[in-house]
């Protein structure tokens, strides 16, 4: 099963994600973690990624792209993933359909966590990764980013009606089972 998770920062993708990752035996890829795998190893990609976050911006799209489909070759992942964090623009969905279809794949699930914003800078505030980027004003920045450059993602696969919005609020267990519920009708696993 190929799913992706899908919401603003904050919303909890990674928690989720684990969480799925564990019940499903399907690999976790988050753009996320390997780009803070970079930056901690100091890597050129690190360093490149680290001043784009740093100012609240995005990744380039072709830069996303080849690492995600460079991964994605990688055997532990052919029988299905859970992404997280990926795609991030329009550009990055079509680059991830033509990568799908090139492979003779498919995208079984879009799952859309949903999470009020005041709530999402609470979360964000309070998580204490230490993250350069997580100052209320950086994390609206993120948000508004998210709002203008990500959210348009929902619309593109929501058009090939694939979305399926999930509420993020309640306990993480409660959320946990309403995305298994959602997942139930693609039960190829």
């Amino acid at each position: 099963m190929n799913i992706i998770l899908f919401g603003p920062p904050g919303a909890g993708k990674g928690t989720q994600a684990k969480l799925l990752q564990d019940k499903y035996s399907i690999p976790h890829l988050s753009t996320g973690n390997i780009f803070r795998s970079a930056i901690k190893n100091k890597t050129p990609l690190g360093v490149k990624v680290k001043s784009i976050l740093d100012s609240g911006q995005l990744v380039p799209d072709e830069t996303v792209v080849d690492l995600v489909a460079d991964e994605l070759t990688k055997d532990k992942y052919k029988d299905g993933y859970i992404l997280d964090g990926f795609p991030r623009t329009v550009p990055q969905a079509e680059a991830f359909d033509a990568f799908l279809e090139k492979n003779n794949d498919a995208l079984d699930a879009f799952i859309l966590l949903s999470v009020p914003e005041e709530e999402l800078i609470k979360r964000i505030l309070s998580r204490g990764e230490d993250r350069s980027d997580d100052t209320e004003e950086k994390v609206k920045t993120r948000l508004q980013v998210y709002r203008d450059e990500t959210e348009p993602v929902k619309n593109y696969y929501d058009q090939q009606g694939k979305v399926q919005e999930i509420d993020g609020l309640g306990s993480i267990e409660e959320i946990f089972e309403r995305i298994t519920s959602a997942l139930s009708v693609h039960k190829t696993v």
